[in-house]
């Protein structure tokens, strides 16, 4: 049984809703507070275990493939100025052990496209996938680690869904629920409100199976004419080979002005932090 040790980041994206903000720096890196967004998802799959970190980049990226990579001069300065646990926390963004891969998508064909990219460097085995835009604060050892530990029990894709009221469902991937608690029977993507199968959302967290790439490679453009991984993930469902986990926890859409502002305010106010 293959260990999961390998996450996908989706972040070739050009982060248009904060522009000019990101015209040349890429949405990934805005803080929150005085740590990057995509830090916070690369922190959670470091956590649930991960070793491998396999970012799906584009143009105008580069910043992120420096922010995870040593800079020996700045920590040299920090030291001879006296700053050690500075210097400390800089040299430690990635503990030891743990490796970087870096590849480029060259034209944003939609998320399943993004994802279809990380395949020679996942290869057959299981992996995760975080989108850093989703913000999530939960209780355990975060969102992965609940879905590896699911995965690990049934050896099948586990996705994460939060339930979600009213209008804003047709901004998701909804589940169809399958007749056993947490069974998955498909997932529509961006459904029209009065056409909504669940109140269940899929959101930026999945443990998949390798045969997700066979299916992907195969697969049309859907909603938005991109390759979208929900109709992937459908396939995998309708024979019965996805799971949702219920989140537990904040969720804060940073990919959008006000989610980013909430999340700020909120880790502000919850860690003792004067904006």
């Amino acid at each position: 049984m293959k260990k999961i040790r390998k996450a996908v980041f989706p972040v070739a994206g050009f982060g248009t809703r904060f522009l000019p903000a990101t015209k040349a720096m890429p949405k990934e890196l805005l803080p929150i507070i005085n740590k990057p967004l995509i830090q916070y998802a690369v922190e959670e799959a470091i956590l649930a275990g991960i070793d491998t970190l396999i970012f799906i980049t584009g143009r105008n990226k580069r910043a992120i493939e420096d922010h995870f990579d040593r800079n020996i001069e700045l920590e040299n300065q920090l030291i001879e100025k006296g700053k050690k646990s500075q210097a400390e926390m800089v040299r430690n963004i990635l503990p030891e052990g743990v490796e970087c891969i870096f590849v480029r998508q060259p034209t944003q064909l939609g998320l399943g496209h993004a994802i279809l990219c990380a395949e020679r460097a996942v290869g057959d085995e299981p992996f995760a996938v975080l989108l850093a835009d989703d913000f999530l604060i939960n209780k355990n050892n975060g969102v992965i680690s609940d879905l590896i530990e699911a995965f690990n029990l049934s050896r099948k894709s586990q996705i994460s869904v939060m339930q979600v009221e009213g209008p804003d469902i047709s901004k998701y991937g909804v589940v169809r629920p399958g007749s056993k608690i947490g069974s998955v029977a498909g997932i529509i993507e961006k459904p029209n409100f009065e056409d909504s199968p669940s109140t269940q959302a899929s959101i930026g967290r999945y443990v998949l199976s390798h045969d997700i790439f066979n299916i992907l490679r195969m697969q049309s453009a859907g909603v938005g004419g991109e390759i979208q991984l929900s109709d992937a993930i459908n396939v995998q469902a309708e024979v019965g080979s996805v799971e949702a986990i219920m989140f537990d926890g904040k969720r804060f859409d940073c990919g959008d002005i006000n989610g980013y502002l909430d999340a700020i305010l909120y880790l502000s106010k919850n860690n003792n932090i004067n904006l």
